[in-house]
């Protein structure tokens, strides 16, 4: 069973999982996003007091964290007990375009040019996490989700403003890849 858990498995399980968890929320009347636990945290941590928008009640959110605290728990795992020395199949493509920008690769699923410690406490590494968790903190609570709720469940409930949330996504996406990580690296 080990030997199953550690070979690479085929994307479109990813596919059929997701779908499965999606029907069991829409069964159980649940809606599904990532961003609204750091709502949950703060409310939480006593951030109601201060702000209207955490003033709910966090119990109702349980489930979610729960779910999330699956979700790390389930890469902690997949990345220690369950690790290959199988180097990551990248296009050739890929990594032409990672070498354009600065980036080699090295086989591991995180370059040590970005994720290194000392790139992470550099000043440039430093302001690109500073101001990315600004931007993806801010974005998602300006779209009314991140892009795991409004493209998993959103799209799932046929949400007209999960629809234009995504395309937002993707243009944002796109924009950053041609037009500002260039400039980064």
């Amino acid at each position: 069973m080990l030997e199953l858990l550690k070979q690479q498995w085929p994307w479109y399980t990813s596919g059929a999982a997701i779908a499965f968890i999606m029907v069991l929320l829409l069964y159980f009347g649940k809606s599904f996003g990532v961003s609204s636990n750091l709502r949950t945290i703060c409310t939480i941590a006593g951030a109601g007091k201060k702000v209207k928008f955490f003033d709910f009640d966090w119990t109702t959110q349980k489930w979610n964290l729960l779910f999330i605290f699956g979700a790390v728990l389930g890469g902690v795992i997949s990345s220690t007990l369950l690790k290959n020395d199988q180097p990551l199949q990248l296009s050739e493509a890929t990594i032409a375009d990672l070498k354009t920008i600065g980036v080699g690769f090295e086989g591991g699923l995180n370059p040590s040019q970005l994720f290194s410690l000392d790139a992470i406490l550099s000043i440039k590494g430093f302001l690109i996490l500073l101001v990315g968790g600004v931007l993806v903190g801010f974005g998602a609570r300006y779209a009314g989700g991140c892009t795991s709720g409004h493209a998993i469940s959103g799209l799932t409930n046929l949400q007209v403003p999960s629809l234009i949330a995504v395309i937002g996504f993707f243009i944002g996406g796109l924009a950053t890849t041609y037009l500002i990580l260039p400039y980064l690296f």
